[in-house]
C-alpha cells in the first residue's frame, strides 16, 4: 500500500472516529501531495512522497520556533501533534551516529580535506539521508568532521 492510499484510510478512520486533528494533519499531508502530483503532472512514487511529507513535517517544525517566540503555547501543542502524526509516515530517523558514518563515507568517497568541499559532500549524502534526517542536522555533522580534519 502506497503512502498516499494509507493516508486516505486513516483520515476515513479519523473521519469515523471524530479525531479533528488527526483528521486536520491528514487534510493537510494529502492537499500537498496532491499539489506535488499536479506539480509533477504524473503521480508521485513513494520517495517522492516521503520528500513531500517531509517538507510538512520542516514546515511544522519552523512553525514551532515562531510560535514559541510569540508565546503561543496552544499553536506550539497543535504543531507537535501534527508533527507526530506525520512521523508515523516516514521511515525511521537516523540517529547522530548512523549520519556521522554515513558522512564519514560520503566524505571518502568524494575526497574532501576542508569545510570548502562540504557542498560536494552535502550533494552525495543527502540523496542517501532523504526523508530519515534533518538536513540541519546533516549538515552540522558534515561541518564538523571536515572542521576536525583540518584542525
Amino acid at each position: 500500500m502506497s503512502i498516499q492510499d494509507q493516508l486516505m484510510a486513516d483520515l476515513k478512520d479519523a473521519l469515523r472516529e471524530r479525531d479533528a486533528v488527526r483528521k486536520g494533519a491528514l487534510r493537510l499531508a494529502l492537499a500537498a501531495l496532491k499539489n506535488a502530483r499536479v506539480e509533477k503532472n504524473a503521480d508521485l512514487t513513494d520517495d517522492e512522497a516521503i520528500v513531500v511529507m517531509s517538507k510538512e513535517v520542516k514546515q511544522r517544525r519552523d512553525s514551532i520556533g515562531e510560535y514559541e517566540k510569540a508565546g503561543r503555547d496552544d499553536l506550539v501543542a497543535a504543531e507537535a501533534a501534527e508533527i507526530e502524526i506525520l512521523n508515523q509516515y516516514l521511515p525511521r530517523a537516523l540517529g547522530r551516529e548512523e549520519i556521522v558514518e554515513l558522512a564519514r563515507e560520503a566524505i571518502a568517497e568524494t575526497g574532501a580535506s576542508g569545510p570548502k568541499q562540504m557542498g560536494q559532500v552535502m550533494r552525495v549524502l543527502m540523496p542517501r539521508v532523504q526523508g530519515q534526517a534533518d538536513g540541519r542536522m546533516v549538515s552540522e555533522v558534515v561541518r564538523g568532521l571536515l572542521t576536525s580534519a583540518t584542525a
